[in-house]
Formats: structure tokens, sequence, C-alpha cells
């Protein structure tokens, strides 16, 4: 049986139907890794795909689970160097349940049941977006003519991070007779569900060790070989029918923990069969020992029926805090892209030291590592869920020293914080990435995407910004905040010819210009995105030391023996960096207009589409370093962070006028140049486009939306989903199309109306007012203010700003907003 409908067609077809569900309708093992990434069920501590229980990992499918911040270190060869990988590890798989039909005469001889097997009559996958489970119903019939019916529940709870569990229930139609079943915890999984990565070494756990605790408990243990975390794992097996024959085999060695049963089907009659697991880390807070741990919880868990009540109580807080609607198809995305954001980055994310992983807890791709997509992923978390926000930026705080010892090792100063991180903050970009068109292995120099710096120091001006928490933006925040300004004062370097500062050596957001034609060192110089955003990070630094409280401003100073001279440099790099210009429009970097133009046409008509363009002429013994060319938006996410009359300032005060032609003429010089070969990059230009040139930024918006849930980059996101571009597309019916920002303490409006997306609604969390309603409906936009005992709510609508008392509701018509 195959599927009868592709992704893309699938999200269609169900967007008519129930907005809460996302199904699949029939079986493609060729979709299956696809599914698997996007039924991926989470809470934020950890999260399993949705690969069926009897799926072992092979070409279609690759169980997976994740626990966050749970990495590990392993050397392997590669092109004849010794390099080293941190990965974020595959740890045991608790979730394997397979069963068989016994026939009278050869019990236990028949074949495992497979969907791969000739027989599959029906299959549907749903996942419950507002339950949090994953629904699988098979119909099967067998070479005799026997029909059975399988129902597959299963979650990972929100409520217990600790805890996920499965049911199944088997219903015989047309048969009697035995059924046997067979549950297993397996700690013999290794990485390797990225095609990529597969010549690097991918086993992580070892020690590996079963057991048995009760007659129906039993348990895995093992540890990850070089970050020494233990890791336990212990699973209940229960079923409905009391005289079910439970056997246990427990193999050490292997690390396999197996249970058998053995079920009498009558026709017509159900049995349920229900697994329930535990899983423990020996980093968890207040564990001494996994696995009793791990014991403990999976033998007093609730049955079924009452972990999912629990699981869907949790649920229902959660959806209520981020509440959005937006009706069709697109709120049917958007509600799926939410799903995985609130699976990741949960309020128990909270409690964890971790960052936030590019491709969420959804499996191997970019080895769980940390970029730069909180920048994407904050502004919706500030609004929703603050703790969880100043979570992340801890995570970067105590980091902060690895990102000083980092400049100190690259002889700068300040902090330079990695283009990749994961457990202790050093550089984990690889020095070496595979171009799987032409098989070799080649130079990687990401890691001069110092910009990331930058981002990060954003994100702790808007979080305090947004949630007015200055105790952080002075405590934490300011030390990130000085340390990322030192750092580029001190790679600034001044240039009397042009009389301006300049960073030279970098790669900016781009990625594909990471060196000029024929040099023989990586980077570039002056890429307006960095330079940009520098001056405004040492703008905020200077501003941050004069509103500190003289005790604190004079404590930090001495700490980082940060004296007048230093301070007087900042201000003149901020005011004195250099931004690249050619033919009236900001050049991506210095030299750029210089670089050959592509033959865009002809690539299109050899290959489709040239979203890795990199890849493509890589092959051909050519370089995308000669090109004006570009992966994603690179000086365009300028206009994606700041405002226009706020980027306007900042040229300004670096002594340039950016007008709206300079900036217009900008975006059509970039929009022909970029093969979006980022998720991100339609995004950003959906963003830009709707407040520009309405009519276009539909098309930018529809990809970033459909990027997953289509995989629109081609064979990525069954390697995991892209948590940046999924949080950004809820941020941008949230900020984007409302204009929404925080200023002086006041919401703000400024609107972008676009025609197909003009419809909709949400609800925030603005300092302490929660539930704040915005509603978009027919030309108006509705604010409510719940009753509370809290002061009034400060919003500016256009230039006035009106006062909204508790309980009340204002509302306001579009062209008083756009006048």
């Amino acid at each position: 049986m195959r599927a009868r409908a592709r992704a893309g067609e699938d999200v269609r077809a169900d967007a008519a139907g129930g907005r809460w569900e996302w199904a699949y309708e029939g079986y493609d093992p060729v979709e299956e890794r696809l599914r698997e990434a996007l039924c991926t069920l989470g809470n934020g501590y950890f999260a399993t795909r949705g690969a069926a229980p009897e799926a072992k990992a092979d070409e279609h499918h690759y169980p997976g689970t994740y626990a966050a911040g749970c990495y590990n270190r392993l050397r392997s060869e590669v092109a004849g160097q010794q390099v080293d990988n941190e990965d974020m590890v595959n740890l045991p798989n608790w979730l394997p349940l397979r069963f068989r039909v016994l026939d009278a005469t050869d019990a236990g001889a028949g074949e495992w049941w497979s969907p791969d097997r000739p027989g599959l009559l029906e299959h549907r996958q749903t996942l419950d977006l507002k339950g949090g489970s994953l629904t699988r119903e098979l119909r099967y019939e067998d070479e005799a003519g026997r029909r059975l019916r399988v129902s597959q529940q299963r979650l990972v709870h929100m409520g217990d991070p600790h805890l996920a569990a499965l049911r199944c229930t088997f219903h015989a139609e047309n048969w009697s007779g035995a059924l046997e079943v067979e549950a297993e915890l397996d700690a013999s999984v290794t990485n390797s569900g990225v095609a990529r990565y597969r010549d690097l070494s991918g086993h992580h756990l070892t020690a590996l060790e079963a057991g048995r605790a009760a007659e129906d408990l039993v348990w895995v243990r093992c540890r990850t070989s070089n970050s020494r975390i233990t890791v336990a794992v212990a699973s209940r097996l229960r079923c409905s029918v009391p005289e079910a024959q439970l056997q246990t085999a427990a193999t050490g060695p292997e690390g396999r923990a197996r249970q058998r049963l053995v079920l009498t089907m009558r026709p017509g009659e159900s049995v349920h069969v229900d697994k329930t697991a535990a899983v423990f880390l020996s980093v968890d807070r207040g564990i001494s020992e996994p696995l009793d741990a791990a014991v403990e919880a999976a033998g007093r868990a609730p049955g079924f029926p009452d972990l999912l009540a629990s699981h869907r109580r949790a649920w229902k807080h959660l959806w209520e805090r981020a509440h959005i609607e937006v009706p069709g198809r697109t709120g049917h995305i958007l509600r799926l892209h939410l799903f995985h954001v609130l699976q990741t980055l949960s309020p128990h994310t909270a409690g964890l030291d971790v960052g936030v992983p590019a491709r969420g807890l959804h499996g191997e791709a970019y080895r769980g590592h940390v970029f730069w997509d909180e920048l994407f992923v904050l502004p919706y978390l500030n609004l929703h869920f603050p703790e969880v926000s100043k979570a992340l930026l801890t995570y970067r705080h105590r980091r902060l020293p690895a990102a000083c010892r980092n400049a100190e090792q690259a002889g700068r100063i300040g902090a330079m914080y990695p283009w990749q991180s994961g457990s202790d903050g050093r550089e984990e970009t690889q020095v070496l990435h595979l171009n799987p068109r032409s098989r070799r292995w080649l130079p990687d120099h990401s890691r001069l995407q110092h910009h990331v710096g930058s981002a990060i120091a954003y994100n702790v001006w808007r979080y305090a910004e947004t949630t007015g928490d200055r105790e952080f933006l002075h405590t934490k925040g300011a030390e990130i905040l000085l340390q990322i300004a030192r750092f580029w004062s001190g790679v600034a370097e001044y240039d009397l010819e042009s009389d301006r500062y300049r960073i030279r050596g970098v790669v900016g957001p781009d990625e594909y210009h990471e060196q000029y034609p024929g040099a023989a060192a990586p980077g570039v110089d002056d890429n307006a995105y960095t330079n940009v955003t520098a001056s405004w990070v040492l703008t905020r630094a200077l501003e941050l030391l004069r509103e500190l409280p003289q005790p604190r401003k004079d404590h930090l100073l001495a700490d980082m023996t940060l004296g007048r001279e230093e301070l007087q440099r900042w201000e003149e790099v901020s005011r004195r960096l250099r931004v690249p210009f050619h033919q009236g429009v900001i050049s991506q970097f210095d030299g750029y207009e210089k670089l050959a133009e592509l033959d865009w046409e002809g690539y299109r008509a050899r290959y489709g589409e040239v979203r890795r363009l990199d890849r493509i002429l890589e092959a051909e013994g050519d370089s995308v370093n000669r090109y004006q060319a570009s992966k994603q938006a690179d000086a365009l996410i300028l206009g994606y962070l700041f405002r226009p009359a706020e980027l306007a300032e900042i040229f300004r005060r670096l002594g340039y006028r950016l007008d709206e032609a300079t900036w217009n003429r900008t975006v059509d010089f970039y929009l022909p140049r970029t093969t979006h070969g980022s998720t991100l990059s339609g995004l950003v230009h959906g963003w830009l486009l709707s407040r520009e040139r309405r009519p276009e930024a539909w098309r930018y918006m529809e990809e970033a939306l459909l990027g997953d849930v289509a995989d629109v980059q081609g064979g990525t996101t069954p390697e995991g989903i892209h948590l940046g571009a999924m949080s950004g597309t809820l941020d941008l019916v949230q900020r984007g199309l409302t204009g929404l920002e925080v200023r002086d303490d006041i919401l703000h409006v400024d609107p972008a109306p676009v025609p197909e997306l003009c419809t909709y609604g949400f609800s925030l969390r603005f300092r302490e007012h929660w539930g704040v309603s915005v509603q978009v409906r027919s030309g108006t936009l509705r604010v409510r203010l719940p009753a509370s005992e809290r002061s009034p709510l400060r919003f500016a609508v256009g230039h006035r700003v009106v006062t909204l008392q508790p309980g009340e509701t204002r509302t306001f018509e579009w062209d008083q907003l756009l006048g």
C-alpha cells in the first residue's frame, strides 16, 4: 500500500478538516522519515521521533530519542585528518513493540508484522496537536485471510517530563487464535540518522546493561563515552487481558531488555497492551542514581488513560498561553509549527542548562548544535514564555567564560561566541564538511560567522525591553553585552585611507562567500550585516553603562578593567565602522560588486532548483565565491531586525544616509541573486516585503510556511525540523504583520496588512498582563486586556498612545493605524 498524497498535498487536504489534527493517509516508505520528524513528540526535556514502534533504523525509518543538552564527543578520521565532533546523543530506544499472528501448528515461527510486507489494507497517522499525542491506525490481512485492526497511541508527557507511554489496541476482525507481542528497550542504538555523517564515529553509548526490576518492569542503563552521562530507561508492560502470558528476557552486554506477551484473540474483541517508559539522566537535578529513578517512575506511573488525561491538561495550559487563531491552511500549518516549538522549548526547558537546537529535538542534523537561530525564536517566546527566554539566555551567560577564552586563543579580547555551540561553550563547528554531490570533504570556514555574538546581544536587549526584566539586563545581560561589545571594538581595525574602522576576515549570514576568489586566507572584509550590528551592539553597551546604577557600573568596570580610554574607543568605533556601498546599494561586503554575474537561466535550465548552488558549483570544479549569489538574506536581515526608522538612525550614527530609495534599491538588487538555500530566507524576505511591496510578500511567506511540511529544501526536514523558521513564521503573524514592538514600556502597533493573511488573532503576555488578546478582523484591530488587579496597559496606535484598563476592549480601524 502506498500513500495517496505527498506531504504538501496532505496539508491542503487536511486543512479543510480539523485544524487541530495533522494526518497522513496511506503508507509510503519514501516519505517515512519526513513524517517521523513532523510527528515527533516531546516535552522540552526529551523527544522521540514519530517512527513506527516496529521500525528499526534503515533506509526508510529512523527511530530516535534525544534529551535536551545531552551531548558526547567522538573522534573520527576524515580525509586523512583526525577530527572531533560533539553530537546530541541518540538515547536508548524505548519505543519498540512488534507483533505477529501465531499458527497453532508452528507457534512463534511466523514473521513479525511490517508495513512493508504484503497485506496492508489501511494505514493512517494522526498527530493531535491540541492533546499532544500521535495515533497510528492500520488494518492488515495475512495469507490465511485473517484481518487484524491495530490502533497505536503514544505520548511524551508534558506534565511529567520523564515519562512516555504507548498503548496498542489489537482487534481481531474475523478469526480466533494467538497473537504474540514483543516489547523491547534497546540501548545498542547509534547516531546514524544523517547520511553525510555516516563515515564518522557514531557509537556514543557504552557500558550497556539490561535487567528486570519486577515481573512487568525492565530497564536498560548505559553511559556516554566521553561526557560520561549515565542514561537509564525503564518500562512497564501491562495488558488488559489478565490471562495473557508475560515473559521477560534481559541481555546485559547487548543492552536490550525484552518482554513477550501471548494474547488470546477472539472475533470482535479488543485487547490493550500498554507500555510506559521513564527516562532519566545523571545530570538531572536531584537525581543520585538514574536507574533507581527510572524504575521507580515507571513502576508508580498511572495507567494509560490517566496519563493521557493529565498530559492533555498540561497541553491545554500551554495552548492557553500560546493561543493563535489563523483560518484555513495557513492557520493549520502555524499550529503545527507552534506545536513543535513548544515540544522543544517548553516550560520544562526553563529548568535546564540548554540552548536553542537549530533542528529541535527532532533529529541529528547539525549534530543538535546551537547556532544563531534563537535570533528568530526568542522574539516569539518573549511574549509568551519569558521564563524560557531567560533560561536560554542564561545558557549563553554560563558559557561567557568559554567565549572569552575563545577570543583569547584567537588573539582577541572580549567574548567571541562560537558559531556552533554544544555542551561547554567551545567552538563545535566542524573543520571539514561533505559535499553530497561531489563526495568531497572540503574546508569549512563557517566558524568565522562572528555575527553570532551580535545575535546574542540583540536577544539580551530585546528580552529586557519586552519583559521589563532590568534585573537580568543589569546583571547577566550586562556581562554578556559588554564582553561582546569589547570583542567588536577589539577586532575593528582603523584604516587611514578611508578614515573608517574595518572588520576583516569574517563570513556573513549568506554563508556562500567564505573567501575572495583566489585568496589564500578565508573570510571577507566589511560584511555590512556584521559591521552594522557591531555598531548597534557598541551603542547599546554604552547606553546600558549610562543607565546602570553606579555601584553596579563600578563593579562591572572594575571586573572587566574597562577604563575611559577603551570606552572612548567604543564610542568612536560605533560611529566610524565602514559600510560599503556600490551604485547606491548596500554592498554585502567589500568588493561584492566585482564578483561575476551567474548565468541564472542556464543553471536553472540544467538543475532546476539551485538552492544549494555552492554544492552544484563545487561539483563542477567551480566556486560560489566567484559569483554575486547568496544562499539567503544577508544585508537584508537588517530590515528584519530593525524597523525602518531605527535602521536609518543606526546608519545616521555611522555617518551614512539610508533613505527609502536606497533601501528599496538594495532589496531589488539582492532578491534575484538569492537562491533561498535556507528555510530562514523566505521568512526574512516575507517579513521585509510585507512592508515594502505587499503583492510579492505572500510568495515568500508561503515558502516559509511550507519549508518543513513540504520539505522545500529537498531532504533536510527528515533529519530534523527547522526550529528558527517555524518560530519565525509565528512571529511573522505576531509582530511582522502587526508591527507590534515594545518601546519605552509601551506596546506599539504599526500594521502591514497582507491580503492573503488579513484575519488572525493571538494572545500574549506583556509584563504583568497575561492573556492580552489581539484580533485583526475586516480592517479592524481589536485589543482586549483581561480583568485583573493589575495596572492599566499603555498601547500606542499609530502616533496616539491609549490606555487600556483591565477588562477593557478597544477597537481601531486600519485607516486610523495606517494614518
